[in-house]
């Protein structure tokens, strides 16, 4: 819920450990800054997480444009709709399966947040398994970022 938290920050803890060494006062630089600095340390995920980076950057990347926003406002905007709408229609021909005559983006994108339960939830208090959960959820559904 911090106001800092950003695609940066689940970015950075999906890849890699971090540690928060030590702070560093102000008067440690010439000339001294406005702002207070911190150490840390960073230790790579070895191996990295199995996943998909480009579906997750696409995710994260609606879920943090209005963080504040709920997840619904979020992905309730035509940009994205017509993007997951052409990711879809890639994805079944690819696999060679034609598009339902009766399907609705808008509709199973509703369903996909409210079946999972983060329709409401707003990516400012959300946690790395939170996001791992929603992408999965989506992905089920044959909705892909990438």
């Amino acid at each position: 819920g911090d106001k800092l938290y950003c695609r940066l920050s689940i970015n950075t803890q999906l890849l890699a450990r971090v540690d928060h060494l030590m702070k560093v006062g102000k008067n440690n630089f010439r000339p001294p800054p406005k702002v207070e600095s911190s150490v840390v340390r960073l230790e790579p995920r070895n191996p990295p997480p199995p996943i998909n980076f480009k579906e997750w950057d696409g995710l994260t990347r609606i879920c943090f444009v209005r963080k504040n926003k709920t997840l619904s406002a979020g992905f309730n905007t035509t940009s994205v709709h017509l993007m997951m709408e052409k990711n879809y229609k890639v994805h079944m021909s690819v696999k060679g399966e034609e598009v339902p005559k009766d399907f609705n983006i808008k509709n199973l994108v509703d369903a996909v947040l409210t079946e999972s339960g983060f329709k409401d939830k707003r990516a400012r208090s959300m946690d790395i398994d939170d996001f791992m959960k929603l992408l999965h959820a989506f992905n089920s559904a044959g909705l892909h970022f990438a």
